[in-house]
């Protein structure tokens, strides 16, 4: 059994993000999403807003997702409120109502931060490397590496 490889090209961005490109549609979708969300939380109780995320947009209606049941359910009686809101955007005057979900919402968080430490005794021998050290460059570079030792 034999595998064709399929030779294609690569294709110019502009073409990507034209209006006929899938990439071109999600980015639209990505920013109506970004925008509406952006909207709805300026208007919501200033509590409330890190908590609310607009999840999607499908078949007319927008998704609101939340970590907790309570937010949403007040959100469930504000409807006709946030829908005139929604009406008021470009792109948004044909959303029909809400979808709700409660998902756990976890937070990006950064990865820890690999921190090295330098003994006093390692920046001790360093400095007196650098000291015999001929060559400035080299002489510099082990001087800012003792540096980073803690001082006795």
């Amino acid at each position: 059994m034999s595998i064709k490889v399929k030779r294609s090209h690569a294709q110019p961005i502009s073409r990507l993000l034209s209006k006929s490109g899938d990439i071109g549609k999600l980015m639209r979708q990505s920013r109506l999403i970004d925008q509406a969300q952006s909207h709805l939380r300026a208007h919501l109780p200033e509590e409330m807003r890190s908590h609310i995320f607009v999840g999607g947009f499908k078949e007319g209606r927008l998704t609101l997702i939340s970590g907790q049941a309570s937010w949403l359910t007040w959100l469930r009686f504000e409807q006709r409120r946030l829908l005139a809101l929604l009406h008021q955007l470009p792109g948004f005057e044909t959303v029909s109502g809400f979808t709700f979900k409660v998902r756990p919402v976890r937070p990006v968080q950064a990865p820890p931060r690999n921190t090295r430490s330098l003994s006093a005794d390692a920046g001790k021998t360093l400095a007196e490397c650098a000291s015999d050290t001929q060559d400035p460059s080299l002489r510099k570079a082990l001087e800012r590496l003792a540096s980073h030792a803690p001082r006795q």
